[in-house]
């Protein structure tokens, strides 16, 4: 079976899972240090995928919950990328909103780097939908753009995968 195609399967399969409850830890998400013959690239790649996955599951259910605690324990501490989430967070609080049906489409995943606590992803995915809520008022908020970031997520102590750092790739690279 092709890549594209395993992780269109992994993807489709997926999407509810972005509502689920968030769980605490994948067993066996941890890839090779270094990766065997190519076969298991795809098996590290959908690992990863499905780390991701439950990753943004939480982070949905800290948004639909309002929780700007469980959303920060998301990140490493002092991670910029968790202190703009939250921030944004907080605004949509200040409003009076809550943001639920949160979901994220994978379009592209690779493994960049990879050991036991610490990868580095380069994934590709946009907000698939999303709505934000108040006292009688529903608004679906707009379908994101794709976009391709390189992610580093690390594993602590209690087996949570947490984002430490977020760059955006250029799309003309």
């Amino acid at each position: 079976m092709s890549r594209s195609r395993v992780v269109a399967l992994v993807v489709s399969s997926s999407i509810g899972l972005a509502l689920a409850v968030a769980l605490l830890r994948l067993p066996g998400s941890s890839p090779p240090a270094s990766p065997g013959p190519p076969g298991d690239l795809h098996r590290v790649d959908a690992v990863a995928l499905r780390v991701l996955h439950r990753w943004d599951a939480r982070r949905a259910t800290a948004w639909s919950s309002g929780s700007p605690r469980r959303l920060g324990e998301l990140y490493v501490p002092g991670s910029g990328a968790g202190a703009d989430d939250v921030r944004l967070l907080e605004r949509y609080r200040a409003r009076g909103f809550r943001v639920v049906a949160m979901a994220t489409q994978v379009l592209a995943l690779s493994v960049v780097a990879g050991g036991d606590d610490r990868w580095t992803l380069r994934v590709t995915d946009r907000l698939e939908r999303a709505v934000a809520v108040r006292a009688g008022e529903r608004t679906r908020l707009p379908r994101d753009a794709a976009s391709t970031r390189v992610l580093t997520l690390m594993r602590g102590g209690d087996g949570r995968w947490r984002i430490a750092g977020v760059a955006e790739v250029d799309p003309a690279a």
